[in-house]
């Protein structure tokens, strides 16, 4: 056998979608868009996708295959999770792939595997552990910016500033960014043990990143589909491989 060192397995969170058209209609799908991956293999992990499952052993053995999670984008978090009723505003909703999602971010946190977030991975890690959420933007605080953007994914929509000396910043190497942007909900009241790495020029919350050795960051934008126009966006994925390695949250 080759005494090559293998490359870190990424395990990516998968969204349950139903097929649309064929002899499967109406039947689900865990899938997930395909630029996480190729952001991935690019940083030099090997991807690999976790279908939404039942069971704490279950999800253990999940967590104990991968180096390190990426919490992908998806449906709306429930509000049930962080005490509080549907508005009217609210979007689809999966309670399956919450639950599980919830577990897997404590289990995986729990084996000090580093964790990146990505839009609602954003926000369910911040209502993991205790933080709440704006059910909807645009109706909580209609004097913000357009955080739903029209232009294609690829594209940047509008400004975020990065925390001085923060992970992220430290990470990304600037203290700005021009972002995408494809979310409704947002970070209200931050989780006990994270800190904000960057806002909008609104002061929406674009980033966070739990304090303490591990490396547990999430952003608020689509970086994976931003990484052929801006490679800057590389980073992120860079720095969760890296810290599969370094197993804490130096660079």
């Amino acid at each position: 056998m080759s005494n090559q060192k293998k490359s870190p397995i990424i395990g990516i969170s998968a969204n349950l979608l139903p097929i649309e058209n064929g002899p499967f209609q109406g039947r689900e799908r865990a899938a997930v868009v395909y630029d996480y991956v190729q952001a991935v293999k690019l940083a030099g992990g090997i991807p690999i996708l976790l279908p939404i499952i039942e069971g704490e052993q279950a999800i253990q053995q999940q967590v104990d295959l991968i180096d390190g999670l990426l919490l992908s984008g998806g449906y709306d978090v429930s509000p049930l999770y962080y005490g509080e009723e549907p508005q009217q505003a609210l979007g689809e909703i999966r309670p399956e792939r919450d639950a599980y999602e919830l577990a897997l971010i404590h289990t995986a946190c729990a084996n000090q595997k580093p964790i990146l977030g990505i839009c609602r991975g954003l926000q369910l890690l911040n209502v993991a552990f205790g933080g709440t959420l704006y059910q909807d933007i645009p109706h909580t605080l209609p004097a913000s910016l357009q955080h739903n953007q029209k232009a294609k994914p690829e594209e940047a929509s509008h400004t975020v500033h990065l925390v001085e000396g923060s992970l992220l910043q430290q990470l990304m190497k600037t203290t700005s960014l021009v972002t995408n942007s494809y979310h409704h909900q947002a970070i209200k009241e931050i989780a006990p043990g994270f800190q904000v790495n960057a806002r909008a020029h609104d002061e929406i919350i674009e980033g966070i990143e739990k304090t303490g050795d591990l490396f547990i960051l999430a952003v608020q934008w689509h970086p994976e589909l931003m990484i052929m126009k801006q490679p800057i966006m590389q980073k992120l994925f860079q720095g969760l491989v890296a810290a599969t390695k370094h197993k804490g949250r130096s660079l």
